[in-house]
């Protein structure tokens, strides 16, 4: 039996002891993961609920797969399902810790999707917040682990939430704890290569700290129309300020402290005016408008969206489209109003002129153009396919109105 930290009233209290969803654990063969691993199987085995370990193999090291390969035995001996996901592809010169990270939270998460899994636990411990302080100090811009947040990476992480069990427990209290049992667990050398900034931050012993209380937050008020148009008061709090412009521009890359803080003072100021950040359109009035920003297409967002017949995909990060018995091509409605039936255009109207641009067309050969935003969100009827506004549920989940992982 493991030691018991509270990381059992954290599964209680965040996963929906009727679902028979599988759990996914993000699985490397570390310590960590190791005791998380043991410690889900303890938590499901009552219920019988499946619980899928996956390990992420980067191809950084030219022992990977071996340790893939250990790792994925190793759960499975441990009762789990296990499957192996690799990083392929040419890995950057630069920047090489960050874009993995970004390829290990993609692939676990869209693994995740796969399997039915909304949640995926992730090993992080009182070390990793320790370390992720040290490396701040440093000028690094890493966040700290949180108990319980939506997946990090978009519009692969879509509809999966993180949970984090461990943030109480240090590294040593793990370690300890497993080999109490006699067990045993692999070692990554990227721990202690001091080329890396958290290898340099594990290194120097850096001072734990507690982890975040598990409090439960104020929303913000906003509301979203079919469009997928933000609208919040202009007294919003920055975090959540931040989250509208990614969720209403469908991107990821969150927007420099320095441009969000001018942004947010303005609005604050009361002033009238228009700008632009992280691709979404704010326009301030009595609200915030924020949309997303149309002008993206010259930059190469908005970009088109061709999906074979039966296909899933996200369009712009705003809209996942499902293509019926023909094949489509979803792109901006930007230049092509004059394609709109009279009936459809009546509807484009009783948008705000700022959202209309950058609203979805699909086009299919032989048939007359469609939105969803105009004609409805199931054009299945003619054998079109089916639409999913997801600027909605994504920013419920930024700003912390689903909080566990019953969340409908």
């Amino acid at each position: 039996m493991l030691l018991d930290t509270g990381h059992r009233a954290v599964l209680d209290r965040r996963l929906d002891a009727a679902s028979s969803a599988p759990l996914a654990v993000g699985f490397s063969g570390g310590g960590d993961s190791l005791f998380l691993l043991k410690a889900a199987l303890d938590w499901a085995r009552p219920s019988g609920r499946p619980v899928l370990a996956l390990v992420v193999d980067h191809r950084l090291q030219a022992d990977s797969a071996r340790w893939t390969a250990q790792a994925v035995e190793k759960a499975r001996a441990l009762g789990a399902e296990a499957r192996a996901l690799a990083w392929t592809g040419p890995k950057p010169a630069a920047g090489l810790p960050a874009a993995a990270r970004r390829a290990r939270h993609a692939l676990l998460a869209e693994a995740a999707r796969e399997a039915g899994a909304k949640v995926l636990l992730l090993g992080h411990t009182a070390s990793d917040l320790a370390e992720s302080a040290a490396m701040r100090a440093e000028g690094s811009t890493v966040p700290d682990p949180r108990a319980w947040s939506p997946s990090p990476v978009w519009p692969e992480g879509r509809d999966v939430f993180l949970l984090r069990p461990l943030l109480f427990l240090t590294r040593g209290e793990i370690r300890a704890a497993l080999a109490a049992e006699g067990q045993t667990w692999l070692e990554d050398p990227a721990n202690v290569d001091l080329r890396y900034a958290r290898a340099r931050a594990r290194a120097s012993g850096a001072e734990i700290v507690a982890p975040e209380p598990d409090v439960e937050r104020r929303p913000p008020l906003f509301s979203i129309d079919e469009a997928g148009a933000v609208r919040l008061p202009r007294d919003i709090a920055a975090a959540h300020l931040a989250a509208a412009l990614l969720c209403a521009a469908g991107t990821e890359r969150p927007p420099r402290g320095e441009r969000l803080e001018r942004l947010l003072q303005r609005l604050r100021s009361g002033e009238g005016f228009t700008a632009t950040l992280s691709g979404a359109r704010i326009e301030a009035g009595e609200m915030a408008l924020i949309c997303r920003d149309a002008g993206e297409t010259a930059r190469g967002g908005l970009a088109p969206l061709s999906l074979a017949p039966g296909e899933t995909g996200v369009w712009d990060g705003r809209w996942e489209i499902t293509a019926g018995v023909e094949p489509l091509t979803v792109v901006a409605l930007k230049g092509r109003a004059s394609s709109l039936s009279p009936d459809q255009r009546a509807r484009l109207v009783t948008l705000p002129a700022a959202v209309r641009p950058s609203s979805p067309l699909i086009l299919r050969q032989g048939a007359a153009p469609c939105s969803p935003v105009l004609d409805g969100r199931d054009f299945a009827a003619e054998g079109g396919g089916r639409a999913r506004l997801l600027v909605l549920d994504r920013l419920k989940a930024a700003v912390g109105l689903y909080d566990q992982e019953c969340v409908t």
